[in-house]
């Protein structure tokens, strides 16, 4: 079963915490998928990779730079991993039917959105049925994360 990882953004927004988990991801020799919800969502993600932060940068691609197979990071709206990825990231909603497929998944969502909070709890649910290990995350004060049981 995959591993799925509940985040739950409240103190900063999906910019400021999906470069920081790509990162971890990288440095663990992994790849990784973005799931976004629009190709705007994709665009947008494409050009905060390269300028985040001032002398840092992650390796990554989307059907825009293709060659998938090249990407340590593949951003896209479809539900498939053409450049080999074990780790998954759902961001804005999206949802995979290859959840199994991936050693990890994170869902990251905006904890200040009662509508994307509600449909979090409905994918926890799902995939608690189908018996995933899940995990939740929520940021505290200081924007750290705190694992929650």
């Amino acid at each position: 079963m995959t591993d799925i990882a509940f985040y739950h953004l409240q103190r900063s927004p999906l910019e400021k915490a999906l470069p920081m988990l790509l990162e971890k991801t990288l440095e663990a020799g992994k790849r990784a998928v973005v799931m976004a919800g629009s190709t705007q969502r994709v665009d947008a993600l494409n050009s905060l990779l390269w300028t985040y932060e001032p002398n840092s940068w992650l390796p990554h691609g989307s059907a825009k730079d293709g060659a998938p197979v090249d990407q340590l990071i593949w951003l896209t709206t479809d539900d498939d991993a053409p450049n080999g990825a074990t780790f998954l990231f759902l961001s804005d909603g999206a949802t995979s039917e290859k959840v199994s497929d991936f050693e990890r998944c994170f869902e990251l969502f905006d904890g200040n959105d009662d509508d994307e909070v509600s449909a979090a709890r409905g994918r926890w649910k799902t995939y608690k049925d189908a018996g995933h290990t899940l995990t939740y995350w929520q940021q505290n004060e200081r924007g750290g994360w705190e694992k929650k049981a």
